[in-house]
């Protein structure tokens, strides 16, 4: 990357922020997306933050932070879940590729909170696998105030419940995050308009976190 690998937690911050602000504008620069850049990541990668996110179609990391190839160690469930297979998979990306930064990606209009308010209100679970994605979603949703919850606000409380289970439940995360090595960010994507804001984190110094 021509910047250099952000190295700390508030300058990966910045540099993911930065590239949301480009695609939000339409001044997207496209970096690290040519065959220089593939053939310069080919031996091994060093990602600059581990972006969890919701599998929603319309949260294409790469694209709406404007990065490329290398730059995320990209990371997705519906509702953005936690499980075992998830958290391991960003403990890689934290503990042997070494990246400072874990961005939990959340949205409005998140088709799994809207399913876990439902559950709220009919008590009627999704039929198979989807229950187990509702089922974890439900704790967020209660906490915001349940059936009478607004959609939105839900999603938000979703995104900060899973940057306290990850800088909590992962001892490899809490470690980091305690050294300094490492922050947990909860961010909240506009659908409409693209923009994400800082709505939670664990780690990063103060001026940042109210950037």
């Amino acid at each position: 990357m021509s910047e250099g690998v952000p190295t700390d937690p508030d300058q990966a911050l910045r540099l993911l922020l930065a590239g949301n602000r480009r695609f939000v504008l339409g001044e997207r620069e496209h970096p690290n997306q040519d065959a220089d850049r593939r053939t310069a990541v080919a031996p091994g990668q060093r990602p600059f933050a581990v972006l969890f996110g919701c599998a929603d179609s319309r949260l294409a990391a790469e694209i709406i932070f404007d990065r490329g190839l290398g730059d995320l160690f990209v990371v997705r469930t519906a509702g953005h879940v936690v499980g075992p297979e998830v958290l391991g998979s960003i403990e890689y990306g934290i503990a042997v590729l070494d990246a400072p930064l874990v961005a939990v990606l959340g949205h409005d209009s998140c088709g799994a909170v809207t399913a876990a308010l439902q559950v709220t209100r009919d008590g009627e679970m999704p039929p198979g696998a989807m229950g187990s994605v509702v089922e974890r979603v439900l704790p967020s949703v209660l906490a915001a105030g349940g059936r009478d919850s607004n959609p939105d606000a839900a999603g938000e409380e979703h995104v900060r419940y899973t940057v306290e289970l990850l800088a909590n439940e992962s001892a490899t995360i809490a470690r980091r995050v305690a050294a300094g090595r490492c922050a947990v960010v909860g961010l909240s994507y506009q659908l409409a308009d693209g923009s994400v804001r800082v709505i939670a984190e664990r780690g990063l110094p103060e001026a940042v976190a109210q950037a």
